[in-house]
């Protein structure tokens, strides 16, 4: 049986990056989509911070699998762009210290009320423009699904994914869910083109809750997944509140974090989110991987 590529957002054990290992040693992970370094986000790092996180990964039998950028988190209408593409190339330095060829990315917010089809030329031109710069350094953006930006149901992520076809497709049923989005459909329309998929759940109230127990129907997407030849999975718990949580979310799009299921650490909810990700993957054939 193929190896699964298990990854995570480890910044949600601890900010601080010995403890990330820590964390993906003892869940059995083959690395991270790394995103805050000792608190810092990862696109802010020294070059020499990046080797030195290396070399501790490469000490650990770790790696970055994906750079969990914030690159088009920005308003398409009030934010710099050029201070943005200067992001993006920066963060492309960053992707080469840590050997990775992968970079998350988003679609843009746009201001509460409007129409998002008001903006697809500018997020297309743009999209186009990022993917231009990130093939010309053998990079792959791969796009998630967002509450709020353009590509957060999923017509609007099949128009980006099928219009721009560099552009790579993260599947988070969590997101989803919280854009109104049902995932079955979701998941149907937009399979084709899906490289990777985020582990996380949540109910339409904005709950977050560990894979499988919401209504992201994420063991039936993550079988087919699985059956159509997919192997690369991060683990994006959102069960506790974490560091970085207050800058991943546009201001009134909020997850609800805790509810039914509460932990008294970062790491137990870290664990718990991989754990049912192990129950999944048991659940369609995969024991230990």
């Amino acid at each position: 049986m193929e190896k699964l590529n298990l990854n995570a957002f480890a910044d949600e054990a601890s900010p601080m990056i010995d403890g990330q290992i820590r964390a993906c040693l003892r869940n059995g992970l083959q690395g991270l989509e790394i995103r805050g370094v000792d608190g810092v986000n990862v696109t802010k790092i020294s070059d020499s911070t990046a080797r030195a996180v290396k070399k501790k990964l490469d000490d650990a039998g770790l790696k970055v699998w994906s750079m969990g950028s914030p690159i088009g988190k920005i308003n398409i209408v009030t934010d710099s762009w050029e201070e943005h593409l200067e992001l993006l190339r920066r963060t492309i330095e960053i992707a080469h210290i840590f050997d990775t060829k992968y970079i998350r990315m988003f679609s843009f917010y746009y201001p509460e009320g409007d129409k998002p089809e008001k903006y697809r030329g500018e997020v297309m031109e743009r999209l186009n423009k990022m993917a231009d710069i990130a093939e010309s350094e053998d990079i792959v953006l791969c796009h998630e699904n967002e509450k709020g930006i353009y590509g957060d149901i999923a017509t609007r992520c099949y128009d980006i994914l099928t219009s721009i076809p560099r552009i790579r497709g993260v599947f988070d049923p969590a997101n989803f869910v919280q854009s109104g989005q049902e995932t079955l459909s979701a998941w149907e329309m937009l399979k084709n083109h899906i490289f990777y998929m985020h582990i996380k759940d949540a109910f339409s109230d904005m709950r977050v809750v560990p894979a499988g127990k919401g209504e992201g129907h994420v063991p039936e997407i993550v079988k087919d997944y699985l059956a159509r030849g997919g192997r690369e999975f991060t683990v994006e718990p959102h069960l506790k509140v974490f560091g970085s949580l207050k800058g991943l979310e546009q201001e009134g799009a909020k997850s609800m974090i805790g509810g039914v299921y509460q932990y008294k650490t970062n790491d137990e909810a870290f664990d718990a989110a991989c754990a049912a990700l192990r129950e999944i993957l048991s659940g369609c054939g995969y024991g230990e991987n």
